[in-house]
């Protein structure tokens, strides 16, 4: 696939790379994440659009009934109608904007790309993350992150609660403006970064699953984090409670 390097053996400097360290201690931690349950490009579009602001839990059960009463190709949705797309929307908040995004991904899926998004995967990056682009709900860092898991580019794809413990840790620098968060944490680690598909999912779905439990936005546990004693966040907030 494109921009695949699977089959290269990995430098000496991608071996040390900080990230390798940072995803065996969450690894250790929280034990080896199972294969995303979405991969298909448009399937995960799908699954972005589903259940606005859902629980993973809640998201998943809605998944599963999408998959069964609805069908996940773009002419299934579109044969759905809106009410049965509201129905299964109700999982998250604003059904109706779930079920409008997933009819306005469905009809691009169809008038863009003929019914198929899988020729995106073979695309180099910056015309894949384009191509995705135009799909509700999808931005840059969406688009990273769903050619990462469809396996097709080994790109640091991260969502918000997998990029807050990186910027706790160290890496780049926080701003009011998400992308240019996101797109400082990817610099800060782009030297030596493993370009391995298997590796960059593994790390994107542990930091995910560690701003989750851990690494909150509001009321970090950090004294359970497994990456303390590395990390600025926790080093500068213990200084500030020192007597």
């Amino acid at each position: 696939m494109a921009d695949s390097e699977a089959n290269v053996a990995p430098s000496a400097a991608s071996r040390a790379h900080p990230l390798r360290h940072i995803v065996e201690v969450l690894a250790g931690f929280y034990g080896r994440p199972r294969p995303p349950v979405v991969r298909d490009p448009f399937e995960q579009i799908l699954w972005e659009n589903l259940a606005y602001l859902a629980s993973d839990e809640r998201r998943a059960a809605a998944w599963k009934r999408f998959k069964k009463d609805v069908g996940t190709k773009p002419a299934d949705v579109l044969a759905a109608g809106t009410t049965a797309l509201l129905e299964i929307g109700r999982a998250g908040i604003v059904p109706a904007n779930s079920a409008n995004k997933l009819i306005e991904s469905a009809t691009i899926a169809v008038e863009e790309f003929g019914g198929t998004l899988k020729p995106i995967l073979e695309l180099p990056l910056k015309e894949a993350k384009k191509a995705l682009r135009k799909f509700p709900s999808i931005g840059e860092p969406g688009a990273e992150k769903i050619l990462l898991l469809a396996g097709s580019h080994p790109v640091l794809g991260l969502d918000s609660n997998g990029l807050r413990p990186l910027l706790r840790l160290g890496f780049g620098k926080e701003d009011k403006n998400y992308t240019k968060s996101y797109r400082s944490v990817q610099e800060a680690l782009a030297p030596g970064l493993p370009l391995d598909v298997a590796f960059l999912t593994e790390a994107h779905q542990l930091l995910r699953r560690h701003g989750q439990e851990l690494c909150k936005t509001n009321h970090p546990k950090c004294e359970a984090c497994p990456l303390k004693k590395e990390c600025a966040y926790f080093t500068r907030i213990a200084h500030q409670s020192a007597p």
